[in-house]
C-alpha cells in the first residue's frame, strides 16, 4: 500500500508493532529463571521439601527398593525403615527425570499436543538452558487466538473491530492518527492462556499455561474494493521454571512439582529452566460497513 493517499490524511505505515508487555522478553533475570540457588537446608525448612521422590533420595544419593509413602494431607512422607543403596549424583537425576517424564503423563494423555510436556523436558534434561521452539507450540497458540471467541478479551476480535471502526475507505488506509486506538483496544485484552479445561489433559496446561512476554506486530493491511485483509503477527515467550511460588501453590499435591523444582533450583543439580518460545500468523478480514459507504 503506497504511503501517500489520495488526500490529507496520513496512513499507517506497516509493518507495526502495536503491542508490547511491560514484562520483557528473554528476561533471564526472572524469578522463574533461578538455576541452583538453593542448600538441602533451605529445600527443607523454607520450601518443607523433605520428600521429593517415590523413586530415590536426592539429598541422600540413595535408591529405595520399594518406597511406601504415607499420606499426611499436606504431603508424603516416606517409611525409613527400607534398605536401599548408594548411587552417583548423575543417576539420581536420570531417576528423578524419567520419574518427571512418567508423571507428566497424568497431565498430558490427550489431543495432539501431549508429547510436548516429554519433549521439554528432555530439553531441560539436555539443553543446558538453551531456548526451545517447536511447530506443536505455534500450532498451539494459533488455535488459541482463532478459538477465543470473547468480544471483550480476544485480541483478534478487539483489533478486527478496531479495523472495521477506524479504517477510512475513502483513501484505502488505516490513518496514523488512530493508530492508538489499535494500542489501547488490545491493551483492555487478554494475552492467550492455555488455562481452558481441555489445557489440563493435552499438556499445555503444565508446559505453558500463561505467557511471561509478547509482542503483536500488524504485519500489512491490504484494503481491495469494500473488503480489507490484515495479517497480524504474534510473538510470545514463556519461562519453563519454577519460582518460589509455584512451588509453594503446588507441592502439597503433586510430586512432579517436587521433582522439578529440586532438578532446577537445588544446588546439587542445577539444571536450567529456559525460554519456550511461540510465534503464529493470523488473518483478519472485514466488509465495509454500509453505513461508511
Amino acid at each position: 500500500m503506497s504511503e501517500t493517499t489520495q488526500s490529507s490524511v496520513e496512513a499507517l505505515r506497516f509493518p507495526c508493532t502495536v503491542f508490547r508487555t511491560q514484562r520483557r522478553m528473554d528476561d533471564y533475570g526472572a524469578d522463574d529463571m533461578r538455576c541452583g540457588d538453593l542448600s538441602e537446608t533451605q529445600l527443607k525448612n523454607d520450601f518443607k521439601l523433605n520428600d521429593v521422590s517415590s523413586k530415590v533420595n536426592p539429598y541422600t544419593l540413595t535408591l529405595a527398593k520399594q518406597l511406601k509413602l504415607r499420606s499426611y494431607g499436606y504431603g508424603f512422607e516416606a517409611d525409613t525403615d527400607l534398605k536401599s543403596k548408594k548411587i552417583t549424583r548423575q543417576e539420581c537425576a536420570n531417576i528423578l527425570f524419567d520419574e518427571f517424564r512418567s508423571l507428566s503423563k497424568q497431565v498430558s494423555f490427550y489431543g495432539p499436543y501431549q508429547k510436548l510436556i516429554g519433549k521439554m523436558i528432555d530439553h531441560m534434561q539436555k539443553g543446558n538452558g538453551a531456548p526451545f521452539r517447536d511447530i506443536l507450540l505455534n500450532a498451539a497458540l494459533k488455535e488459541q487466538i482463532l478459538e477465543d471467541t470473547s468480544s471483550d478479551n480476544s485480541s483478534r476480535l478487539l483489533l478486527k473491530l478496531i479495523f472495521d471502526k477506524n479504517i477510512d475507505w475513502k483513501n484505502k488506509c488505516y490513518p496514523a492518527e488512530k493508530e492508538s486506538a489499535i494500542r489501547n483496544a488490545i491493551s483492555f485484552g487478554r494475552l492467550p492462556k492455555f488455562d481452558r479445561l481441555k489445557d489440563r489433559v493435552n499438556g499445555l496446561g503444565i508446559t505453558v499455561h500463561d505467557i511471561y512476554a509478547a509482542h503483536i506486530t500488524i504485519r500489512s493491511l491490504q484494503i481491495d474494493n469494500d473488503r480489507y485483509r490484515a495479517v497480524v503477527h504474534y510473538n510470545v515467550q514463556d519461562h519453563f521454571g519454577l519460582d518460589d511460588d509455584d512451588i509453594r501453590k503446588f507441592r502439597n499435591y503433586s510430586l512432579l512439582f517436587r521433582i522439578w523444582f529440586v532438578l532446577q533450583r537445588f544446588n546439587q543439580f542445577a539444571y536450567k529452566p529456559f525460554m519456550t518460545n511461540m510465534e503464529a500468523t493470523i488473518e483478519i478480514t472485514g466488509v465495509r460497513n454500509d453505513k461508511q459507504k
